[in-house]
């Protein structure tokens, strides 16, 4: 196997990125299964590029190489008794090993499972407790990872009873060649588990006629051109990251360039200096965190057009969370000099259960918003005693390549156009099954159509998302969306994207009440009660009545596996009292 990122066989200054153009025909995802779609791209000189912290060139990887090492760990994998349809529990550390090692298992007829890295929050018996859930729902022959966490990911593999191995004891392994079992069109290729995947875990399981067709449909959503190259941070454990920004890449024959995720968060601008780099054209994606936090980060910055060009960014995708407009206006007004244009925006909507993409916005038209009054989106009276208040809800696109998206009611039956209901869709890239858990499955899939469990609305065929349709605070038989009260409170001074979870907690009456907790960057005590006050204020403006506000120190909201905010968990951390929120001067 080769070399990990860690060890350079050159020096950084000799290498030289695979290229965007090739002489190789363009296929766009016409491929029967995965495994065709790496063999025809090894023909080219297309491949992946893995930068450093400050984005320094460290390794490239040509697609040829990497099918030469997924075929050499694939008859390893097979030397150690690895059969089709066992799983194969993979740490998806962005570089070389996990590339290989993903392909290897699907050459070899098991299905990866890739699961996160350790994050900042919550230590490490957290993160053991947390693969040991995971492994224990998709029950793999084998976990591998990186050797620096061996000390975790054994422990987790030992809980379940599984086998361990790390990188290293591949890089290292000879084994005879042996003839790998032929994959089929409707054969599982991989299990996902969703961003939200912690105490009920689901894996999705994708074949390879579904992730075929997703990947052909971002080809054609996107409109792939011969010059485009993808500069990704976005973690390989999450279907944005693992989808769109590495097995897409692969099937669509486009070079790409990495940032670690970790990295992504310690040096946010040195994803905007890849982009300015490529002197092709760029497609990138980020959840609306990511835009905010350069807007930030460059604030303080010499001007922008002296470091960065943005000029030939062509698609700016965002995803996998709410879109944010004023984020993305702020992101606008800070990189414009830089050369950056509003219509690069391509908002989008997909999850795991349909592979990766539902909608995406045409190129070029940017992000479109509907103002919607906040008690249509709740579907509650209106309130004549109140003035409206509004929320801007943003285009997410129009359905992609043999996908179909309909708005359902209550009754199942199908809603038209600016009627709020759940969102449905079917095609051939929604998911097989949920492993293993048939009750789930059938919960979700009917009759070839998969409930997302979002809200949204349809005008003209573009489809509009207003919410998850679990995270509705009802108050008193009245609805509240949570993202409402938290960007009310994000418009008061001194709050950035995130700060703030809202959720609804039994009172001692018996009664619900919506709660707010509110990350706290100010020490002195009188000042943290004026703020609970202004705080609270805000609040009963918009639920019209009185909350339970809790200020809690910097960092202590968890987020997903892609960064989004996790409510449900915040929720549950508030109530067995793990998250502890200041105490306040009486």
């Amino acid at each position: 196997m080769s070399d990990t990122i860690s060890v350079v066989p050159n020096a950084a200054k000799d290498l030289v990125r695979t290229p965007n153009e090739d002489a190789l025909p363009r296929r766009f995802a016409d491929f029967d299964t995965f495994c065709d779609a790496l063999d025809y791209a090894a023909q080219g000189s297309r491949g992946f590029n893995f930068h450093d912290p400050r984005g320094t060139l460290t390794r490239v990887y040509p697609f040829s190489e990497l099918r030469e090492d997924a075929l050499a760990v694939a008859y390893a994998l097979v030397a150690r008794g690895v059969k089709p349809g066992d799983r194969i529990a993979l740490i998806a550390e962005t570089g070389t090993d996990f590339a290989a090692l993903f392909c290897a298992t699907v050459y070899a007829g098991a299905w990866p499972v890739p699961l996160p890295l350790p994050t900042s929050f919550g230590g490490k018996d957290n993160y053991i407790e947390q693969l040991a859930v995971q492994l224990s729902s998709s029950d793999p022959a084998m976990l591998i990872g990186p050797d620096e966490i061996a000390h975790l990911t054994s422990a987790a593999a030992e809980r379940q009873g599984c086998g361990h191995a790390t990188w290293s004891e591949f890089a290292a392994k000879d084994a005879p060649e042996v003839e790998l079992p032929k994959a089929l069109p409707d054969d599982i290729c991989y299990l996902q588990y969703s961003s939200g995947s912690t105490r009920f875990p689901h894996g999705v399981a994708v074949t390879h006629r579904s992730l075929m067709s997703n990947l052909a449909a971002h080809s054609h959503g996107m409109q792939l051109t011969e010059t485009d190259r993808c500069i990704s941070w976005l973690p390989w454990y999450h279907d944005m990251g693992l989808v769109g920004c590495f097995l897409s890449l692969i099937a669509n024959q486009v070079s790409g360039d990495y940032l670690k995720t970790e990295d992504f968060a310690r040096r946010p601008l040195a994803w905007l200096d890849l982009i300015t780099r490529n002197r092709g054209t760029s497609i990138s994606y980020s959840p609306t965190f990511g835009y905010d936090i350069c807007a930030r980060r460059i604030s303080s910055q010499s001007p922008v057009s002296d470091r960065f060009d943005l000029s030939r960014w062509r698609l700016a995708g965002n995803g996998a969370d709410m879109i944010r407009p004023d984020v993305m206006q702020n992101f606008v007004n800070a990189f414009a000099d830089a050369g950056f244009k509003a219509s690069a925006f391509l908002p989008s909507y997909g999850l795991a259960e349909a592979t990766l993409a539902v909608t995406i916005m045409p190129p070029g038209e940017g992000i479109r918003v509907e103002l919607v009054e906040e008690e249509r989106l709740s579907g509650s009276p209106r309130d004549l005693s109140r003035p409206a208040r509004y929320r801007a809800i943003v285009n997410c696109g129009k359905p992609v390549l043999d996908m179909e998206v309909v708005i359902r009611g209550e009754n199942g039956q199908t809603l038209g156009d600016h009627k709020i209901g759940k969102v449905w869709c079917r095609g051939t890239s929604v998911m097989h099954s949920y492993f293993r858990d048939p009750e789930a499955t059938e919960a979700c899939l009917v009759d070839g159509w998969l409930d997302t469990g979002d809200m949204g609305y349809m005008t003209e065929g573009y489809l509009f998302i207003v919410g998850r349709a679990k995270d509705m605070i009802i108050i008193n038989g009245k609805n509240h969306w949570p993202q409402d009260i938290e960007w009310a409170v994000e418009q008061l001074p001194g709050f950035n994207h995130g700060d703030i979870a809202a959720f609804s907690v039994e009172m001692e009456n018996g009664e619900e009440a919506p709660a707010v907790l509110v990350h706290c960057r100010v020490s002195d005590p009188v000042k943290r009660l004026e703020l609970h006050e202004m705080i609270r204020d805000k609040v009963r403006s918009i639920t019209g009545m009185n909350c339970v506000v809790e200020l809690v120190p910097p960092k202590s909201l968890p987020r997903t596996s892609s960064g989004k905010l996790s409510r449900a968990k915040a929720k549950k951390l508030y109530l067995s009292g793990e998250i502890e929120p200041f105490r306040l001067a009486a």
